[in-house]
């Protein structure tokens, strides 16, 4: 039996998804897209040592 505030906490990574991100994207504080092209850019990690 679902409770009344079941809204306010999410289940799934699907109600993650299509419910908090975008919320947290309306107010700044998500990521709407990402900056570099690498995962080491993604995740800011300095560039590694040219040997």
């Amino acid at each position: 039996m679902r409770q009344q505030h079941d809204e306010l906490l999410p289940g799934t990574v699907e109600d993650i998804v299509d419910r908090l991100v975008p919320q947290l994207q309306d107010r700044g504080l998500y990521r709407t897209a990402y900056e570099g092209t690498t995962l080491r850019e993604h995740l800011a990690l300095p560039p590694l040592p040219v040997a």
